[in-house]
């Protein structure tokens, strides 16, 4: 789901031959292995992260589990950075899509990179929505709709940082009454923990003091074969949907939820994303490919809902969530404007998103699970993304 990017520069198969590039241990390392094009690579340099932004001050988390895993975090917009996870040979791959530094993110605008979307993720009709009988008017940031919490949604703002122990990152925001046109002051606290058994939690919380509507999610692109190493076409997707909601020409729901059986929205079965996403099917072309939110089936929070696997780690990544729906992104608006972490432009479909959520315009859409916080009320949500190999 995004604004900028397009195509996709691939590296060339051959003999076996790594290139390593030596730099101090604070940098990012960069191999690339010839003969199966997989780049691998470590945390990027801290000083990128090192900013004043608004009179506060931005910084890179690294958090680290008992296993090795690393995850790396900025509070620059609640955004994960890097994940390394070790793949079926036993290689560290970075399989989150990102930038070397703040400048990179700032830059890199609308995309959303592994930001904490809010107050509102995906789209609200014509930037307007009723509530308590007040018509409330936000800023038309993906025109003619709001997206992602309008002009500056929590991806922009540097929110408070506590890292509580090796493994966990707590982020807090103040959000102001009528900021970007959202009512009430909202506060939020976000909580990444790197659990032992290879997985990041993402726990959600926030309160009101008028009544408001809030949607809160995470925008990381994931490529399961290591960011740079190529499109994630060949990736395999399953998700536990046999609904989803179709959309109009400005990607807002119709109101209708309809089964997936039998269009290119099927991924009931282990179904690679490349295999109909130039289907003919008008949903399709409307999202000029993936760009959908899908009805979860009924389910507990220790049952996946989504798994994806990488063709040419074998990484599988397991999606747990407490949330009704799954914005499943594959990319289709990446166009090599930005360069990532490890020098390759963010090409067309090299990155994909599965944004747990309620469902977009459910605030002008009745039919839809409610996204209302009142006062005394504690919104709250968790999704995990769990590695295996």
């Amino acid at each position: 789901m995004n604004i900028k990017n397009l195509s996709l520069a691939l590296l060339t198969a051959g003999t076996v031959m790594l290139v390593a590039f030596n730099r101090p241990a604070n940098k990012t390392t960069i191999t690339k292995s010839i003969k199966d094009s997989v780049i691998y690579g470590k945390l990027p340099a801290d000083s990128g992260f090192e900013r004043t932004i608004n009179g506060k001050q931005t910084h890179l988390f690294v958090l680290k589990n008992k296993n090795g895993l690393e995850a790396a975090i900025t509070n620059y917009g609640g955004r994960l950075v890097s994940l390394l996870v070790p793949d079926r040979a036993g290689n560290t791959i970075d399989v989150v899509v990102g930038c070397s530094s703040i400048d990179g993110y700032i830059k890199a605008g609308g995309s959303f990179y592994g930001a904490t979307i809010g107050r509102y993720g995906n789209r609200i009709a014509k930037g307007h929505f009723m509530l308590d009988g007040t018509d409330y008017s936000l800023f038309l940031s993906n025109r003619p709709n709001s997206l992602h919490g309008g002009k500056e949604g929590f991806d922009r703002k540097v929110w408070d940082a506590k890292k509580i122990d090796d493994q966990t990152l707590e982020l807090t925001y103040l959000s102001k009454d009528m900021e970007e046109g959202y009512p009430g002051t909202l506060s939020v606290k976000v909580v990444y923990k790197l659990t032992n058994n290879n997985a990041i939690e993402i726990s959600y919380q926030a309160i009101t003091d008028k009544t408001t509507v809030v949607n809160l999610t995470n925008h990381t692109y994931f490529n399961l074969n290591g960011e740079g190493n190529g499109t994630i076409l060949n990736h395999t997707v399953q998700l536990d949907a046999d609904n989803y909601t179709p959309v109009d020409a400005t990607l807002i729901p119709t109101g209708k939820i309809e089964p997936v059986k039998g269009t290119p929205f099927d991924f009931t079965m282990p179904t690679t994303i490349g295999a109909n996403i130039n289907d003919s099917n008008e949903q399709i072309k409307k999202g000029h490919g993936y760009d959908h939110n899908f009805v979860l089936n009924k389910h507990s929070f220790t049952t996946a809902v989504a798994e994806v696997k990488g063709d040419k780690t074998g990484i599988v990544m397991k999606i747990y969530t407490k949330e009704p729906g799954i914005q499943f992104y594959s990319g289709n608006f990446m166009s090599g404007f930005n360069t990532m972490k490890y020098g390759e432009k963010d090409e067309r479909r090299t990155g994909f998103a599965m944004e747990t959520q309620h469902f977009p315009d459910s605030p002008n859409q009745p039919q839809f699970p409610t996204t209302t916080l009142k006062p005394g009320q504690v919104y709250k949500t968790q999704t995990v993304y769990k590695f295996e190999k």
